[in-house]
């Protein structure tokens, strides 16, 4: 029989909760609390606590009514654990049964939120690859929204690889394949929504990576074991939630889920605080929150954390970006030069990159800072070194798999004296092969944009960006 915890944050100049057990008195007080809560511009959320096991039918059962007991209590977004979908007994049993994004239970969970009118963050699905020449999964958290469509998929980036002999052995890299890039919070109607799982919680870099993009909530959906959940959950999401004054929303899994296997559970909201504002405890169930912009307002403006950063002494952490729109009306600002959306290939917060109209060698890209005042390299921000080099670093890897090369060459023109023909700072990344070309390639770059060589068409250099643009966005 599922349990329900109703904890609410009743929040004013002090922090208090409420804990109920089911009853219809505190049913009736959340239909008040939900009507007051909107009325304030305040959203419910529903955390929910699942049990697993193999059979995939039966634990959709349970996720489903959680789910439209979170709809009918007012709730906006409703939040699963991750492996919300299964958990075998062995890797050969998973592997068998992976789905992918398309699969008949994914469209399951589409059609029910649209029927229940409420947006969903299922935490951690067994996804079959579109590439899976290995037979390994992708652990995918996804977010649909309250029409039944899937709105952004975060690919779990730190797989958990734990092996304690006669207590515990989970090593995820031996079925899953980690994913490659942090993905941009996304907009719910409860605020922007930062998207991690489970073992993530133990980077802080990637929530501050978040928060820096406009995150006001982190969700860390998990299967926690219970050796490290007793010592670490709390602490943890507790930790992500006052560094980064966001709210954090952990759903986990609880409980024994076959002979192998056991987790944690104790699914939390915690308030930018870092108060437990909701808990489940250790049974299947929900428990309902108020996520209030106004209070997280308010912790920033006490402890202004975020211009009070150093990052001119300790690096800064680079915040994801939206994929470049090839399509696109905005030109980017290349000195005088206007470099049309289509040549560009890739974009971070500060730098992006892009074909050469006139390349000396098949591939011949620049990287550019973004800020049309970005002259010189002495011109960039802390911020902007690290972000430009970093591209740099992402785009001779991608060239350097695209032409088949284990070389590359490497120059920036800083002023118009090292030969540089355009008033703004860019790099020229090469990839190179033996005997590729005669002549020096310093003299080269200095000469190139001078030489009588026909400019490339647009098509051309479209097309040149398309190839390059698979190696980033997916």
């Amino acid at each position: 029989m599922l349990t329900r915890k109703l904890i609410f944050s009743l929040i004013s100049s002090n922090f208090h909760s409420f804990e109920a057990s089911s009853s219809i008195q505190p049913i009736r007080l959340l239909s008040r609390m939900a009507e007051n809560a909107h009325l304030k511009g305040r959203k419910l959320i529903a955390v929910c606590q699942l049990n697993c096991k193999a059979n995939k039918e039966e634990n959709y059962n349970v996720s489903e009514k959680l789910i439209q007991e979170a709809s009918s209590n007012g709730c906006s977004m409703a939040f699963l654990p991750e492996c919300f979908d299964m958990i075998n007994e062995t890797r050969k049993d998973t592997l068998a049964k992976l789905e992918p994004l398309d699969g008949p239970l994914i469209t399951k969970y589409r059609d029910l939120a649209k029927s229940c009118n409420i947006w969903l963050s299922l935490g951690g699905l067994h996804e079959k690859r579109e590439h899976n020449e290995d037979g390994k999964a992708s652990n995918a958290h996804i977010v649909i929204n309250s029409s039944g469509e899937i709105v952004s998929v975060y690919r779990k980036t730190h797989l958990f690889n734990l092996d304690i002999p006669g207590v515990v052995h989970l090593v995820e890299s031996e079925f899953s394949v980690a994913g490659d890039k942090i993905v941009p919070p996304v907009q719910t109607p409860v605020g922007k929504l930062g998207l991690g799982i489970c073992y993530d919680v133990r980077f802080p870099e990637l929530a501050i990576s978040l928060a820096k993009a406009g995150a006001d909530i982190l969700s860390y959906p998990s299967s926690f074991t219970v050796p490290t959940g007793s010592a670490h959950w709390e602490t943890l999401l507790r930790c992500r939630a006052i560094e980064n004054q966001c709210y954090v929303v952990a759903a986990a899994q609880t409980g024994f889920h076959n002979s192998k296997r056991s987790s944690w559970g104790h699914s939390m909201v915690v308030d930018p605080w870092g108060s437990i504002i909701a808990q489940v405890g250790e049974e299947v169930g929900l428990a309902i929150a108020i996520i209030d912009p106004e209070l997280q307002r308010k912790v920033r403006a006490k402890l202004p954390v975020w211009t009070d950063r150093r990052s001119d002494l300790y690096g800064e952490v680079i915040t994801p970006i939206e994929n470049c729109d090839p399509d696109a009306e905005s030109e980017y600002n290349f000195g005088p030069v206007k470099i049309h959306p289509s040549q560009v290939f890739y974009r971070t917060q500060h730098s992006y990159a892009f074909v050469n109209h006139r390349p000396f060698l098949p591939g011949h890209s620049l990287v550019a800072p973004l800020r049309a005042g970005a002259v010189r390299v002495t011109d960039l921000t802390s911020a902007e070194i690290t972000d430009f080099f970093t591209c740099i670093q992402k785009v001779q890897k991608a060239l350097e798999t695209e032409y088949s090369a284990t070389s590359s060459s490497i120059a920036i023109q800083d002023g118009p004296d090292a030969g540089r023909s355009v008033e703004h700072l860019h790099a020229h990344v090469v990839a190179r092969k033996p005997n590729d070309f005669e002549a020096d390639f310093i003299f080269a770059l200095a000469t190139h944009d001078k030489s009588d060589k026909p400019i490339r068409s647009a098509s051309d250099m479209k097309a040149e960006s398309d190839r390059m643009r698979k190696y980033f966005y997916h």
